[in-house]
C-alpha cells in the first residue's frame, strides 16, 4: 500500500488520509474475495488492482484539479471503479453508479455497506434507460466512464446525464485522440464540445490512457439517448 500512497502523492497529487487508505484495503480484500466467486474483473493480482483500479480511478482528479464534482455518475461502473474510489477520495461528492451487469451492481452495493459510505446509490439499469428518466437528466456536473464503448457512443451514454455547463469525463487507452476526433460530430448533436485530452502515465503500463474531457454547451435533445442497445448497434 505505501507504493500506492507514494504514486497516488507524487503523480496526481493526492494526500490518503489513514482513513481512505484502511478503506481501499477493505475494497481490495472483498474485491479479491468476491472475484473468486463470481468473476468481476480480469485483473487479480494485488499490484495490477492498485495500480489498474486504484491509481488509474485517481487519475480522474487531473480533470478537475481543486474543483471536486458536487454530484457524479460512474456509467457502467463494473467493481465500482472509477466511482467508489472517488467517493472514497471526496467524502462530500454525492455519487451515482449506473451497472447493468447484475453480480457487478451487487457487489458495489455491498461494498458501499461495509465500507459505510454515504451519499452513493448503485441504480442497477442500463445507462439509456436512466438518461431518459428526469430525476437523473441533466443534473450532474460530472459523469465519468472508463473504458464502456466507442467514444461515439459512449457520449450518447454520458452526455443525457450532464447538466448544461456540466462535463463528461471518459478513460481512454491510446485509441483515445482518434476516437476523440472522430466522434465529434456525435458529441456536438449531443450538445457536448470537446475540451480537452489529458495524457495519464501510469507506473508499469506501457500503454497510454487518455482521460477525455467533453464539455456540455447545449441541451441534449430530447430523442437522445435511445432505447437500450440502439447506440451500440447504430453509433451516431
Amino acid at each position: 500500500m505505501d507504493t500506492l500512497i507514494q504514486d497516488a502523492k507524487t503523480l496526481f497529487n493526492v494526500h490518503l488520509s489513514a482513513r481512505q487508505v484502511v478503506a481501499l484495503v477493505n475494497y481490495e480484500r472483498e474485491l479479491l474475495e468476491w472475484n473468486a466467486k463470481f468473476n468481476l474483473t480480469a485483473i487479480r493480482d494485488v499490484e495490477s488492482i492498485r495500480t489498474k483500479h486504484f491509481l488509474d480511478s485517481f487519475s480522474c482528479v487531473q480533470a478537475w484539479k481543486a474543483n471536486p464534482p458536487y454530484r457524479l455518475v460512474d456509467v457502467g461502473t463494473g467493481a465500482g471503479f472509477p466511482g467508489i474510489v472517488l467517493k472514497i477520495l471526496y467524502p462530500t461528492t454525492r455519487v451515482t453508479l449506473v451497472e447493468s451487469v447484475g453480480k457487478k451492481a451487487m457487489f458495489c452495493q455491498h461494498l458501499i455497506q461495509t465500507l459505510g459510505l454515504e451519499d452513493i446509490e448503485v441504480i442497477h439499469a442500463r445507462a439509456e434507460d436512466v438518461g431518459q428518466n428526469p430525476a437523473h437528466r441533466e443534473t450532474y456536473d460530472w459523469a465519468v466512464a472508463r473504458a464502456v464503448a466507442n467514444l461515439n457512443i459512449l457520449s450518447e451514454y454520458l452526455l443525457p446525464f450532464v447538466k448544461l455547463g456540466g462535463t463528461m469525463l471518459a478513460q481512454k487507452g491510446e485509441s483515445g485522440p482518434a476516437e476523440a476526433q472522430s466522434a465529434e460530430k456525435a458529441m456536438k448533436l449531443l450538445g457536448g464540445k470537446l475540451k480537452q485530452l489529458i495524457p495519464v502515465h501510469l507506473p508499469g503500463v506501457a500503454d497510454d490512457r487518455y482521460l477525455v474531457l467533453v464539455d456540455k454547451v447545449a441541451a441534449t435533445p430530447p430523442k437522445y439517448p435511445r432505447k437500450a442497445g440502439i447506440p451500440m448497434k447504430t453509433p451516431l
